[in-house]
């Protein structure tokens, strides 16, 4: 009797092939394979392979900004700040280079007269002036900067203050290089003018550094304070003195502040008219510093230290809070009600020293 074989079926056709020439009986196994098989054959679901980041994502983008007015530039010179004391008395006018200013603050002086610190960093221009002397309030304006003051001169005192304060000083009384007197603009002594880069040149290793940041600028003009918050206002009307009434006018079509000196629009020798992208009004003290002029007239002093009122007026709109200064080299700081920050657009800044007990600022 011939043996029976089981095979599997993979072996079918070979074993087949061996039980036909040996005589065996083939049994064959049923296949899974087998067009008899009906049994469900379960799917196989295989998940993706996911390979983990190999690198940070890039970093983004910051374009560098100027550090004075929040502009974004393709490149920023690392230069320090210049200080500048410029005269505004009606012989003074019209200046030359106030319109390439990062910063100018105005402050009353004796007679009533306004006087500005013009700082510049961002620009260079060929020329500023009439250059005049310091006063007691130019150390607070101008420690915080850590740069460079040019002038004409002024009291031992004022200058002294000025080097205590940490500022190089450039004088004109003292032999710097940079000034002369100009012909066919006025008598002496309103006919001082200078060259920024002459004076920048004679910065020493100390103050050759970028300025830090003074107020708190926002991304874009949309993002300003008094854009976001303000009030609309057309005209910001600053009362310093008898004599020194300048008003500042929106104008939409340049997007900024015109300055008028009274109701006389404010021009430069260059045909420019004086213009701000944000003005800043702060109430402060004014008090006697004890010191007289050549001509016997007493010496007014600015405290800017402290805090006080204040204003700001960006982009046709206005809002109010506070300003506060903790001491000569702290930086000023613009708080809102609420007690934010107070943030400027990204242009030039007027600063408007505004005695708390006789001037005055209607914006309307």
């Amino acid at each position: 009797m011939s043996p029976v074989l089981t095979v599997p079926c993979a072996r079918r056709r070979s074993a087949a092939i061996v039980a036909l020439a040996t005589g065996a009986v083939l049994v064959l196994g049923a296949c899974s394979g087998s067009p008899t098989d009906r049994s469900p054959v379960a799917p196989v679901t295989q998940a993706p392979v996911i390979e983990a980041a190999k690198a940070a994502p890039p970093a983004p983008v910051v374009p560098p900004r100027w550090p004075l007015t929040g502009v974004v530039a393709a490149e920023v010179a690392v230069r320090p700040a210049l200080a500048i004391k410029v005269e505004n008395s009606g012989e003074a006018r019209p200046q030359t280079g106030l319109d390439q200013a990062d910063v100018v603050w105005e402050q009353v002086v004796e007679g009533g007269i306004s006087r500005f610190v013009a700082v510049y960093q961002s620009q260079v221009p060929a020329e500023v002036g009439p250059i005049r002397s310091v006063r007691p309030m130019d150390p607070a304006i101008a420690a915080p900067l850590h740069g460079l003051i040019a002038f004409s001169g002024g009291q031992a005192q004022f200058v002294q203050d000025l080097k205590n304060a940490g500022l190089q000083t450039i004088s004109m009384d003292a032999g710097a290089a940079g000034f002369y007197r100009k012909s066919g603009v006025g008598p002496a002594p309103h006919n001082v003018y200078g060259t920024p880069q002459t004076f920048w040149d004679q910065a020493d290793g100390n103050h050759a550094a970028a300025p830090p940041t003074q107020f708190v600028i926002a991304k874009t003009p949309e993002k300003a304070t008094a854009v976001v918050a303000g009030g609309p206002s057309s005209t910001v009307a600053v009362h310093l003195s008898g004599y020194s009434r300048p008003t500042w006018t929106w104008d939409a079509g340049t997007g900024t502040w015109l300055r008028a000196e009274g109701s006389a629009p404010a021009m430069l020798r260059s045909g420019a008219r004086i213009a701000a992208t944000n003005v800043v009004t702060l109430k402060v003290r004014v008090v006697d510093s004890g010191t007289t002029d050549p001509a016997g007239n007493p010496v007014p002093e600015t405290v800017l230290e402290g805090s006080g009122d204040a204003t700001v007026s960006t982009g046709g709109k206005s809002v109010t809070g506070t300003w506060a200064k903790a001491g000569t080299d702290a930086v000023l700081t613009l708080a809102a009600a609420d007690g934010s920050v107070l943030t400027l657009a990204p242009g030039v800044t007027w600063v408007e020293l505004v005695p708390v007990d006789s001037g005055s600022v209607t914006i309307s």
